[in-house]
Formats: C-alpha cells, sequence, structure tokens
C-alpha cells in the first residue's frame, strides 16, 4: 500500500511540473504579429517579442515603435496592426466605429504620478488641489503650503495617454484651465526634462506615468515625485490600490481572432503565472 502511495503521489508531482511548465508561445520572427501601442508599453513589446522569438532586445529596442493610445487603437480597427499593448482608452476611442468588435483584457496596473524639482518643498498634494492647479483655481504654490511663486502647471498633448489618465483620474468632470502653447508637451522625456531644467523649475509641475518616470529618466535627481492624499507612488502601493490614481493596461486583440493565431496566443499567455513573471522582470506590476 505504501509503495501505491508514493506511485501515486509522484505522478502527481509529474503532473504539476507538466502544469507550471512555462506557456510561453514560440514564434519565428516572420510570424510575429504586428503590435502597436503606448509609448509606456515599448519596453514590453521589446521583452516580449525577444522571449517569444530569440531575437536581440538590445537590436528590438532600436526598431520597435508604438503610435501612442488614441491611434494604435485606431490602427487596430482598421487592420493594421493585430495587438496592441496599451493604456485605458479615452471616451473618444470607446464611441469609435468598431471599438466594440476588440476584446481588451487587463494585464497590468500602472499610475498617474506628479512631480515637480526637487528644490520645490512640497511633498504632497491633495486630489483637490491638483485639481484646482490644474483648472486655475490655484495660482501659487504658497496656496497649497509651499513659498511664495507662480505656479507653471505643464499639461501633455491630447492624444496621449497620460492625458487620457489626466482628465479621466483627476480632472474628471472639471475643464483644465487653457494652457499657453509652451506648457503643453508632446513626449513624456520632454515634461520630465523641462519641469527638472525649466527656468525657475522649482515652480514646475508636471505629470506622468510612473512606469515612464521611474524606468526612462535621464538625471532624475533633479525630480522627485509628489505624494498624492498622502500616498507614495510605488509598485506596492499601484499594486494594492493604496496610491488612488491607479489605472490598468490592457492586451486588445480583435473579438475573432482565431485561437491558434499568433496574436490570441500572446493574448491569452500575458495574464498566466508566466506572462505576469515577465511583465514584473521587465518593471511593471502585474495584475494580480
Amino acid at each position: 500500500m505504501k509503495r501505491i502511495l508514493i506511485c501515486l503521489a509522484l505522478l502527481v508531482f509529474a503532473s504539476c511540473k507538466t502544469e507550471t511548465a512555462s506557456t510561453i508561445p514560440k514564434l519565428l520572427p516572420e510570424e510575429y504579429p504586428v503590435v502597436d501601442g503606448s509609448t509606456a508599453t515599448l519596453p514590453l513589446a521589446v521583452t516580449l517579442r525577444a522571449a517569444i522569438t530569440g531575437e536581440d532586445a538590445e537590436e528590438l529596442k532600436l526598431t520597435t515603435e508604438h503610435s501612442k493610445t488614441i491611434v494604435s487603437f485606431s490602427n487596430l480597427v482598421y487592420g493594421t496592426c493585430d495587438l496592441l499593448l496599451v493604456y485605458s482608452p479615452s471616451a473618444e476611442v470607446r464611441g469609435m466605429e468598431g471599438f466594440n468588435d476588440l476584446e481588451l483584457k487587463p494585464i497590468g496596473k500602472d499610475a498617474l504620478v506628479f512631480f515637480t524639482n526637487k528644490d520645490n518643498p512640497v511633498d504632497n498634494l491633495t486630489l483637490e488641489q491638483i485639481q484646482n492647479i490644474y483648472s486655475g483655481k490655484v495660482l501659487n504654490w504658497n496656496e497649497v503650503g509651499g513659498t511664495d511663486s507662480p505656479i507653471n502647471a505643464y499639461q501633455r498633448n491630447q492624444d496621449s495617454g497620460s492625458q487620457v489618465m489626466m482628465e479621466s483620474l483627476v480632472m474628471k468632470d472639471i475643464g483644465m484651465a487653457a494652457p499657453e502653447a509652451d506648457y503643453v508637451i508632446g513626449g513624456m522625456e520632454g515634461i520630465i526634462k523641462t519641469v527638472a531644467a525649466y527656468k525657475n523649475s522649482e515652480s514646475s509641475i508636471g505629470y506622468s506615468v510612473y512606469y515612464y518616470l521611474k524606468t526612462f529618466l535621464d538625471g532624475g535627481e533633479e525630480i522627485k515625485t509628489i505624494s498624492v492624499d498622502g500616498a507614495k507612488v510605488t509598485n506596492e502601493n499601484i499594486a494594492k490600490g493604496a496610491y488612488p490614481l491607479s489605472e490598468d493596461f490592457y492586451a486588445v486583440i480583435k473579438k475573432d481572432a482565431p485561437a491558434d493565431s499568433p496574436q490570441r496566443k500572446i493574448f491569452d499567455y500575458l495574464t498566466t503565472e508566466d506572462g505576469k513573471k515577465l511583465l514584473e522582470s521587465a518593471g511593471y506590476v502585474a495584475i494580480q
């Protein structure tokens, strides 16, 4: 009887090993689907393709491009790409003809983070104070616990994922103040460097997605992140929902993508345990 139980245990162990084997699909480079998405998911796109095809990640960094959030959804609807790694769609995108033919699946979480120059004494803002700054009600840092200096509030361009997050998570139904042309920055790197180095930069404030800020910032010692409602932006706080401006990001394919298509295989893989580990290895917060 003891021998039978040992044999059964070995069979169960062998079965578990099979079930936990890597689920990553393997494709040749020429079989790989056309992937598009948000700027902040570019590193994920590179890591994913390198793992699936065996191509060199450093070389892929030089050739991988994304069209940004809003344009990439349009590209998938009209068939110029197969798979999106993308941040939350705006109301404009959700109203797009063909949007209901898409299948969206949360694969990770990110956050909208506010930052200012390291010399600014303000370390925390409430959500209401941020709304007041960007609606034009608060114009001086001394109104939110800072020095007597005007607030230079930088915004992102309308087709960026950061701006979609700003409007949906922060401003909601509150209109943003119309900025001067110089205060709208077209790229995530641009807004970070502007806040870091602008003349009288301790008076500046900007926003971006957390992943991009922590991963790509060059010269990050010149800026600091600002807590929101007392919560610091960290991977742990994003994962457990303690940071108030967190949001899912997605893998997206067409609903009619065949089960054996490369894009469907990758779409399914991204929420397996192996897929979550791959996201985390690239520095993202995976869906728990």
